[in-house]
């Protein structure tokens, strides 16, 4: 009973046909955050400039820490588990410019699935998803 009544209510969040979608833009998302730290991990790897490097290498040390946060919750949230997409078209990111314009995607999409989300704790996990994406994006633009 008492599952059946928690399962009704983490249900209750959104439409069918808006669950699903939410399912898959959280599942693409989480993808998307994973294959970001490679990304970034290799454009701190190309990288002369100090400030560069060392901001990159905040950003790729943390976010896959944020992006396993976001999994867990949702999908404990959602009592189910996602399906991730089998492959993503990434291109590597050649300097701190094409790091910036990523950067400012990725925070982009972050906030398109976060105004589908009704959950405090999912919400508050993707602000600090945002917030580690301006700190990056701070110190690649005016530490130089």
């Amino acid at each position: 009973m008492l599952e059946r009544k928690l399962k009704s209510s983490s249900s209750s969040m959104m439409s069918s046909g808006n669950k699903s979608m939410a399912h898959k833009a959280v599942a693409n998302l989480i993808y998307e955050m994973l294959h970001s730290s490679t990304k970034t991990h290799i454009a701190h790897l190309m990288t002369t400039s100090y400030s560069a490097h060392k901001a990159l290498n905040e950003f790729y040390d943390d976010i896959l820490d944020k992006a396993d946060d976001l999994a867990e919750q949702y999908q404990g949230h959602v009592e189910m588990i996602l399906e991730y997409p089998a492959q993503m078209d990434i291109p590597m990111l050649k300097n701190a410019e094409e790091a910036i314009m990523y950067l400012r995607n990725l925070y982009d999409k972050v906030s398109a699935v976060q105004s589908m989300m009704t959950c405090s704790s999912i919400i508050n996990t993707m602000d600090e998803i945002k917030s580690l994406i301006n700190s990056v994006k701070y110190k690649l633009i005016f530490l130089k």
